[in-house]
């Protein structure tokens, strides 16, 4: 057998250079790295002389480059991901929040933090954290829960099998999700002879589950008994590449489509047959459909309670829940009838099965009386000095958009907002992320969907909360060119929780910045510290400004970035449904009991 020494660090590099997709393409698409003592002379030196072959990109925070890597996976649909090195401790626990969300998201990130010394020479080393009671337990270990699959290398040749597992895991349908390799600093460093065939190039193919013939019989004859079907799509639809067969199916079966957050822009929204967002902050049109169902089948969600209004939604009393799902953790939830399949395989095979069954068509009406509520809210305002509200600011943004724009948010007001307000175009042009619902990932994931999708124009729509929560990626950014344009709502605070905390009887308190503690008050310029990062950057001060900067944002070969201060109260108040969010039994302000008397009320509902 021949054999090539390299040290562990080397063999991992090499390794990961020589996975490629179905496609062709190298799996792992470049590695995001800062440095410390924890990783620098080990896998810094090997990504050094592999830089001609997997490139490095240097980042300012640990949890943000993670981000930027998520949403590469995300925008690729999961055929490319990347990885992330850290150091040993803050470095690597920084980097807990992004597992967990690419974990709740299914998403391949392949994460590197370095570790204590195996051999344990200078123990306790710099930022190692000690438990008293195990002395196999290291920082790292906080990895464990949000990682789908965790080692931790103590000696080089482990990487044997670690590493096949790794891909393994990430490139499963089911199984996808964060790897986390905990890499112990000395065992980076030592040498090993290893197997040259363990370097040659290999194709990582996407699986395609095919349904269980039982599976399939049961619930094509649940379809056919059903007179009110809708269908839930989810980010697996998109995941799978099911987007056309998803359309197909309904078409010929005449069965309406609803959409979660990761699941829209599965369908155009002026489809006839695509009903809208779903869920708490779904369409009224969508809503309507579901709560009148009498079969409910999910293709690629995982039934997050805003899809399912907290389980309230779906009101029809003799409704069968149907779930195809390629992870059949998801599949059996909530007493669903399983058809654990690849949405694409399963749709398909699911079609077949039905024969000529067709639905009655959704009620045209419905749609067109969404669209007739709220479009009048996205318009620009008469009043050219009144303070824009967010839903006006997504109109022009929507208005400045075109068919290869993507756009793209996390948490806050927006989220809501653009799932029921914006009009996507077409699959892919939608980009959030919701599943964990994580503020301070808009930049850096605006800058990965860029890097997966270079041509592609990329608008980043966050508020001021999270702006202040992780904004370095934006000098990031601007240093490799990658062009985005950030549109900044600046409401002054949480404005989203603090509507929620007026909402359940709770004074504003602690949220928007006028209500929390302070000797003076806020006053931060946006614009001029994304200016010093290097984007350029623009206050307006109107929604006729905002468009202005949005067409002159085209033009621009970098960042550039837009600020609007907007109104923190109005929200669109058509569509919605509840969603539980206990409040609490004893309180001493009236609001408060009053919005539990409410909380109860709602709580019997879904129980009967």
């Amino acid at each position: 057998m021949s054999t090539i020494r390299l040290t562990a660090a080397q063999a991992l590099v090499r390794y990961l250079s020589a996975q490629l997709n179905e496609d062709g393409e190298p799996f792992i698409a470049g590695v995001w790295a800062i440095f410390g003592h924890g990783n620098v002379a080990g896998l810094g030196e090997a990504l050094y002389s592999a830089r001609d072959r997997l490139q490095t990109y240097r980042g300012h925070n640990e949890q943000t480059m993670a981000h930027a890597a998520i949403a590469y996976a995300k925008q690729s649909g999961r055929r490319r991901a990347m990885a992330v090195t850290s150091s040993i401790g803050p470095g690597a626990t920084n980097m807990v929040t992004a597992a967990a969300l690419a974990h709740v998201n299914r998403l391949p990130l392949l994460l590197l933090p370095g570790d204590v010394f195996a051999n344990r020479g200078p123990d306790p080393v710099l930022q190692q954290i000690e438990a008293f009671g195990d002395g196999t337990i290291s920082a790292n270990d906080c990895f464990r829960p949000v990682s789908r699959y965790f080692d931790r290398i103590t000696r080089p040749e482990q990487l044997l099998t670690a590493l096949p597992r790794a891909f393994a895991t990430m490139t499963d349908p089911a199984e996808c999700g964060p790897v986390t390799l905990t890499f112990c600093q000395d065992v980076q460093a030592e040498a090993y002879d290893w197997p040259e065939s363990f370097f040659g190039e290999r194709t990582w193919h996407q699986r395609r589950v095919r349904p269980d013939q039982g599976e399939l019989a049961r619930v094509a004859n649940a379809v056919k008994a059903a007179k009110n079907p809708v269908i839930v799509a989810g980010g697996g639809v998109h995941y799978s590449g099911a987007c056309t067969e998803l359309q197909a199916f309904a078409e010929r079966h005449q069965i309406p489509v609803v959409e979660s957050q990761a699941g829209k822009s599965a369908l155009a929204w002026d489809h006839p047959l695509n009903l809208g967002p779903v869920g708490v902050t779904g369409a009224s049109s969508a809503n309507a459909v579901c709560e009148e169902a009498d079969l409910v089948l999910g293709v690629g969600t995982r039934f997050q309670d805003f899809t399912t209004g907290s389980w309230a939604l779906f009101k029809n009393p003799v409704r069968q829940l149907v779930s195809l799902n390629v992870a059949a953790y998801d599949a059996v939830k909530h007493g669903a009838l399983p058809l654990m399949a690849d949405a694409r395989v399963g749709l398909q095979e699911l079609g077949a099965a039905l024969g000529d069954y067709a639905a009655s068509a959704p009620d045209a009406a419905l749609k067109s009386d969404w669209f007739t509520a709220v479009d009048p809210l996205t318009e620009a305002p008469a009043d050219g000095n009144a303070l824009p509200t967010d839903q006006q600011v997504i109109g022009a943004v929507q208005r400045a958009s075109g068919p290869d724009t993507v756009v793209m948010c996390a948490a806050g007001t927006m989220p809501g907002e653009l799932h029921k307000l914006w009009k996507a175009p077409r699959p892919g042009a939608y980009h959030m992320e919701y599943g964990y619902s994580c503020m301070g990932y808009e930049i850096a994931g605006a800058m990965g969907i860029k890097m997966a999708e270079p041509d592609r124009d990329v608008v980043c729509m966050i508020g001021d909360g999270s702006y202040m929560m992780a904004n370095s990626e934006l000098a990031t950014a601007c240093m490799m060119g990658v062009k985005i344009t950030v549109v900044i709502t600046d409401n002054r605070g949480f404005g989203c929780i603090n509507r929620l905390q007026m909402g359940t009887g709770g004074a504003e308190f602690n949220n928007l910045l006028d209500h929390a503690h302070h000797e003076n008050p806020s006053n931060i310029d946006f614009a001029a510290h994304a200016a010093s990062m290097g984007a350029a950057s623009v206050h307006v001060g109107s929604i006729a400004e905002l468009e202005d900067a949005l067409a002159r944002a085209k033009a621009a070969t970098g960042p550039f970035v837009v600020v609007i201060d907007t109104d923190p109260y109005p929200s669109t108040p058509d569509g919605g449904h509840w969603w539980d969010v206990a409040v609490p039994e004893v309180s001493d302000r009236d609001e408060v009991n009053e919005a539990r008397q409410g909380y109860e009320t709602a709580l019997r509902a879904r129980l009967n």
